[in-house]
């Protein structure tokens, strides 16, 4: 799975002109499920994001978590993230996993982020052309990535 944080002070998703999902400070992520992804790579990244520290605290520095200052979180799924453009003008996208495999992927990956503490947890429509509205905050961006043959404990 692969995942881009943007660490927000607000952020929404539309779908045929009706918000799906809206957040204030916060992150947003965009996440992309690659082929052979399980609920393992899901639960470290929600894990991993819940705890990260790029929020400041009060003497200017990064040291506080989306848990710590209470923020939300704005889950978009992101086949795109496995693009491959290696060759040639038009990307191929041949390490996205089906959607029969990413979307229940991306749901426990939800569901994950609201069991490891998240309050606020909203969400873009899989398959769906949506807009996304990004209030970059910093601008903060950061990638994270957890491939199915790493070791549960790295």
């Amino acid at each position: 799975m692969r995942v881009v944080v943007q660490r927000v002070t607000k952020g929404s998703v539309t779908v045929e002109g009706r918000i799906t999902g809206s957040i204030e400070q916060g992150f947003v992520i965009l996440l992309g499920v690659k082929n052979g992804d399980t609920e393992a790579e899901a639960r470290w990244l929600a894990n991993k994001i819940a705890g990260l520290r790029v929020f400041d605290d009060d003497e200017g520095k990064m040291n506080r978590s989306l848990l710590d200052v209470g923020g939300g979180a704005l889950v978009v799924s992101q086949f795109t993230l496995y693009a491959d453009a290696r060759r040639g003008k038009r990307p191929g996208f041949t390490d996205a996993a089906p959607p029969e495999i990413a979307e229940p992927l991306v749901s426990r990956f939800v569901e994950l982020l609201r069991e490891f503490g998240v309050q606020r947890v909203e969400t873009g429509v899989f398959r769906a052309m949506m807009l996304v509205e990004i209030y970059n905050d910093g601008p903060v961006t950061i990638l994270l990535e957890r491939d199915a043959e790493e070791k549960e404990g790295a």
